[in-house]
């Protein structure tokens, strides 16, 4: 492992063009999907594979991974190649497939050949024999490439098991301890060397008349690229930050917000093109050596880095109030957190300047442990101090009845994380591990910076998204920017892996995996198959739905279907469409789920047993839609609801009540009970209203009389007329029933009503009475009761309760008990 914390310091750079990245990457990596699916056969068809080339430079893979001091850059640049092999390999495996598909199925046209001794018909034999000797010809090379892949698949996974081996020894490698003093005038006498040598090279350019007269003829361009470094990197950047903070101070709109980032970035941009010009114009100068040339442009990165760390400060830790943010921490607590995010990045770039004037390979272990212990102390120094700052103030501006957030969550996780990366970094270093010291702490700072700028995208994803539909309240809490961030959190996995320490070959290698697929029996699957199915499925879903809605709108409203029928043949269309388009998908992926049988018939009896009542329901509901005893717009009663059926689904079916409440009601029900079902086949239906005269009413009279009020209704049915009975002689009145049949059972209520005010008007023009419950109450000892009234009656004068006597003063007048006969 070489200069592992310079590399992952240079990964950080890379990180704010991580979704560009992404993005053409996809679409590079989709292209070359496509491509090289679409033509592999022909591809191996017109190149035929070099086998002897392949041989001699597996033999060599397998000599140089035997030697203990291989390279590891020869080994890099040796898989590279193996695996440029094994991708040619793959693509042949699929040559001849058509040729192969018919020859087999000419044999198995020819039937089984006799096993039971007879004879075969020769003309038959031989043809048959034909064709298998076709048959394995054209195997061979498909066979050849199988085998072929396998040797290369293994090779690869050997180098990267010996590297992976060769790194995980290097992070573990003990050095001399750099808190030991004696190891100190080693260190002090490599940095003085170097800056010796830094400067005898610009001093020995000095002397020489040809370059101090080349500096005088390139002086006026350097001194132009000095002014406009000075400027940019002094001043450029304080102005674009304060306004970046004046349109954040304006008040919080998202338009105002993503002009406020466009122009935080010119933090980034315009001082970095300041050291651009800065190195630019030491190098053209012609003073510095070798050393110094190296110096000068690695002052790029160390500016760079300085600059992203102020600008994801700043986003991360907003000064404005009203700025977005996922942290609910106060103004002050921010600008501690800014200043230590810039302290964080200063640190990185003193590790890359040592980097740069110190390169480990020339220096023993004593000398490197000593000299990168400083940087590590220094960064885990200010790690411990912000994560500290984070658990105490990540949340201390929030409303005290205020849940968690997950940003809260992950934000606390992250801060605890750093905390413990701080403590353990230093105290591996100073035990002589100093290379894992550099491996957690260095690596936890490019973390926590990449988990910044994902916050920070995550803001500027929500805030376009709110200019885009013109609603800032809607916008920021809407489920888009919330898949979008998402999809950025898995995007950014790669440059997790990469920061810290996995190899660009790792990441291929797994790419390369989840594009070639995965081996099941037989068949191959890949990502691509599972996103052919899916678009395949998509547009079978789309034709199901455009042709469910041409038959509900155009089609079915011209026939002679009642809604029930035609609402039945749209769900008909859209389950077969829906088990077409599933069909269709599977095999135009090239899914073979033969294999998979009787795994499914196992799973297909436990979920039986498990989802018994779904699988009811669902068999219920398309009895439902086929026999239709009920459809939508039906005033039915099941279970003891009424109501009118709203929808029908696989599942359960819907009932409004006639107070406007939904019932859901499981199909099952509708199968297996009793369902009354009032508008089905016909809308008319019988009212019965039932009405008590006084006793000693004329019956003939009142029969008449409620005869004619029904009869008079507009919605009563004359065939079978309406009819009166005195159906009972109650306790308090003749009990008469008028029974109608109404046209339309809908309006029995306002029919009903209105037989009730006829009768009312024509019962008060008549003299009927209708009479009300009524008793009389005989008590057989008055004088007991008054006798206890009486003794009460004190009671009332010290403060007892009017109410207790209430009851009383409304006794009914008593009546003398009946002398016994």
């Amino acid at each position: 492992m070489t200069q592992t914390a310079f590399r992952h310091i240079r990964l950080v750079l890379a990180l704010l063009l991580a979704l560009l990245w992404v993005g053409l990457g996809s679409a590079a990596f989709a292209q070359s999907n496509f491509s090289n699916g679409a033509t592999p056969e022909a591809a191996a068809t017109e190149q035929p594979l070099d086998y002897k080339a392949w041989e001699k430079l597996a033999d060599t893979a397998d000599e140089l991974i035997s030697e203990p001091g291989s390279s590891e850059v020869r080994l890099e640049t040796l898989r590279s190649e193996i695996a440029d092999w094994r991708a040619r390999f793959l693509a042949a495996q699929g040559t001849n497939s058509a040729r192969l598909t018919t020859v087999r199925a000419q044999i198995d046209a020819l039937g089984a050949a006799p096993t039971d001794g007879s004879a075969e018909a020769p003309d038959i034999a031989a043809r048959r024999a034909a064709l298998n000797e076709q048959l394995a010809v054209l195997q061979a090379p498909a066979i050849a490439a199988v085998e072929a892949y396998s040797r290369a698949d293994g090779l690869i996974a050997e180098i990267d098991s010996l590297l992976r081996e060769r790194q995980t020894e290097a992070l573990l490698q003990l050095w001399p301890s750099p808190i030991n003093p004696a190891n100190w005038p080693v260190a002090v006498s490599a940095l003085f060397n170097s800056a010796k040598a830094l400067t005898e090279e610009s001093l020995r350019n000095w002397q020489n008349q040809s370059k101090r007269d080349a500096l005088l003829d390139t002086l006026p361009p350097i001194l132009a690229l000095l002014l406009f470094a000075a400027f940019t990197i002094l001043r450029g950047r304080f102005l674009i930050e304060a306004f970046a903070v004046q349109l954040q101070d304006r008040g919080r709109s998202s338009a105002r917000e993503l002009w406020a980032f466009i122009a935080s970035l010119g933090q980034v941009i315009v001082p970095t093109l300041g050291m651009v010009a800065f190195s630019t114009a030491i190098i053209l100068s012609g003073m510095p050596g070798p050393l110094g040339e190296v110096v000068a442009a690695e002052l790029v990165y160390i500016g760079l880095i300085i600059f992203v760390a102020r600008w994801l400060g700043s986003c991360s830790f907003p000064a404005a109030a009203s700025a977005p943010t996922h942290l609910r921490m106060r103004i002050g607590s921010r600008a501690k957190a800014r200043r230590l995010s810039q302290a964080l990045g200063i640190a990185l770039a003193l590790e890359v300047l040592r980097n740069a004037l110190l390169p480990e390979t020339e220096l023993s272990e004593a000398a490197n442990a000593v000299l990168a212990f400083p940087t590590i102390l220094i960064a885990s120094f200010f790690l411990f101090r912000l994560g500290k700052l984070l658990l105490k103030s990540a949340n201390e501006d929030a409303p005290e009845d205020a849940p968690n957030t997950f940003a809260s969550r992950i934000i606390g996780l992250l801060s605890r994380g750093i905390v413990v990366v701080a403590v353990v970094g230093p105290l591996l270093a100073a035990a002589g591990y100093v290379r894992a010291g550099q491996g957690i702490v260095f690596p936890a700072v490019a973390s926590l910076g990449l988990v910044g700028l994902l916050f920070i995208l995550q803001n500027l994803v929500g805030s376009i998204y709110a200019v885009i539909i013109r609603n800032d309240e809607r916008g920021r809490d809407a489920l888009v920017p919330v898949l979008i961030g998402f999809f950025l959190t898995f995007a950014s996995t790669p440059f997790f892996a990469l920061i810290w320490g996995a190899r660009i070959s790792d990441l291929t290698e797994v790419m390369t995996k989840l594009r070639d697929g995965f081996q099941i029996g037989a068949t191959r699957i890949s990502p691509t198959d599972f996103i052919l199915l899916a678009v395949v499925f998509g547009f079978g879903f789309l034709a199901t739905r455009l042709l469910q809605g041409a038959l509900k709108t155009t089609v079915l409203p011209k026939t002679t279907l009642d809604q029930g029928g035609q609402n039945a043949i749209v769900a008909g269309v859209g389950y077969v469409g829906i088990f077409l388009a599933g069909l269709i998908s599977i095999n135009a992926a090239g899914l073979d789920l033969s294999g998979l049988a009787i795994v499914a018939g196992a799973l297909s009896v436990g979920i039986g047993f498990g989802l018994q009542n779904i699988v009811s329901n669902f068999v219920a509901g398309i009895i439902l839609l086929i026999e239709r005893p009920i459809s939508e717009g039906d005033w039915i009663e099941v279970n003891g609801v009424m109501g009118t059926v709203r929808g029908i689904s696989v599942r359960s079916t819907r009932i409004q009540t006639f107070d406007r409440t939904d019932v859901i009601v499981p199909n099952s029900d509708f199968v297996s009970g009793m369902v009354t079902n009032w508008t089905r086949f016909n809308l008319s239906g019988r009212l019965i209203v039932k009405v008590g005269v006084a006793y000693g009413s004329d019956t003939r009279k009142v029969e008449k009389i409620l005869q004619e009020i029904a009869e008079a209704q507009p919605l009563a049915v004359l065939n079978p007329p309406p009819t009166v009975v005195l159906v009972n002689f109650g306790a308090d009145s003749l009990d008469f029933e008028i029974r109608v049949i109404l046209r339309d059972v809908n309006f029995s209520l306002a029919v009903r009503s209105e037989i009730n005010h006829e009768i009312a008007r024509r019962f008060a023009e008549e003299g009927i009475e209708i009479p009300f419950g009524q008793r009389d109450i005989w008590i057989r000892n008055p004088e007991a009761l008054e006798k206890m009234l009486a003794a009460k009656e004190p009671a009332r004068a010290i403060g007892e309760p009017v109410a207790l006597m209430e009851p009383a003063a409304e006794t009914p007048k008593a009546k003398a008990p009946r002398k016994p006969k």
